[in-house]
């Protein structure tokens, strides 16, 4: 899969623009106190949807509408890709069909239904909705939309144009992956701007798949059994999208719930802004990094805000997630 191009990559932060502003990055003082470094906080979690999703979507299905108009849509998500596409659907006036697995998130349910969407909760992970969303597309006749495509990371990745050019002397940044579309889009505009950002991948410690794959350079399915940092819950990797990490990845990091719950903590302490598990991820693996970091500018990504307030209680009151 080829990566989109600057033009491409302009095109589609114009697309973006037109609905959505370009949001803030902030220097905080206390989490650079933290880690000995100059740190920056691309606050994705400011966006109508709360995560940086919303992006991938408003393009993809703009791209979809160019070339066809599709019956239904149906996609399979933990919460926030379905977000997206239910913001895009009711923009464009299509009829969006959602599965998330069972157990998912109430809160993120919810936040889907209010946007039109007809929600299926079946299977029991996030692969196994997917797959139960490929066979209803098939049998339905509706446009099945992936977790990964080229108009996804071109959408995505204004974010990733947006930090990068704004911090042009941004040193290393951590990303955050799930099914792959962020540290994609964040290559391309790598390549696309000419940056010279070290790029990290940060995967949770219950749901390795990208970076075990990572490092045995072919793709590896491994359980995904993470309780907290759900956007991460990727049982199997997408073989394009390991092309492109092999090609413009430094290496992976991996934190456990605990690490990922200290890192909400400390981001709502730091910045009182609130992240879901897989939003405090990037921190958490720059936390664990500090010590190769001291005095560097140390770009993390707060993807998401959508934590059921339960469970975001538990964490701020420092339950066990080991």
């Amino acid at each position: 899969m080829p990566l989109p191009d600057r033009k491409e990559l302009d095109n589609a932060a114009a697309l973006v623009r037109e609905l959505l502003p370009a949001t803030p990055q902030y220097n905080w003082p206390q989490l650079s106190q933290r880690l000995g470094a100059e740190v920056w906080v691309k606050h994705e979690n400011h966006l109508p949807t709360g995560s940086f999703k919303v992006r991938g979507g408003l393009v993809y299905l703009q791209r979809l509408l160019e070339r066809q108009r599709p019956a239904g849509l149906i996609a399979a998500t933990r919460g926030n890709h379905g977000q997206s596409i239910g913001f895009a659907a009711q923009r464009l006036g299509l009829a969006a069909t959602i599965v998330v697995p069972h157990g998912n998130s109430r809160e993120k349910n919810a936040a889907m239904r209010a946007l039109g969407v007809e929600l299926i909760e079946q299977g029991e992970d996030f692969q196994a909705a997917r797959e139960l969303a490929q066979r209803h597309a098939e049998c339905a006749g509706l446009h099945a939309v992936p977790a990964l495509h080229p108009d996804l990371i071109a959408g995505v990745a204004s974010y990733c144009m947006e930090f990068l050019q704004a911090q042009p002397r941004l040193e290393v940044v951590y990303v955050p992956v799930g099914m792959g579309s962020g540290i994609c889009a964040m290559v391309a505009a790598k390549a696309a701007l000419g940056h010279a950002v070290e790029i990290v991948g940060v995967v949770s410690a219950h749901a390795p798949a990208y970076a075990l794959s990572f490092a045995s350079n072919q793709a590896v399915s491994c359980p995904a059994t993470t309780r907290l940092a759900d956007g991460l819950a990727c049982r199997t990797p997408d073989p394009l999208a390991l092309a492109i990490i092999r090609k413009g990845v430094s290496h992976f990091v991996t934190v456990s719930d605990a690490m990922v719950a200290e890192a909400m903590r400390c981001l709502y302490t730091d910045t009182h802004n609130v992240a879901e598990g897989a939003g405090a991820a990037s921190l958490a693996a720059a936390m664990q990094e500090a010590p190769r970091n001291r005095g560097r500018r140390v770009g993390v990504i707060l993807t998401g805000a959508n934590v059921d307030h339960g469970q975001f209680a538990s964490v701020l009151a420092k339950a066990d997630w080991h």
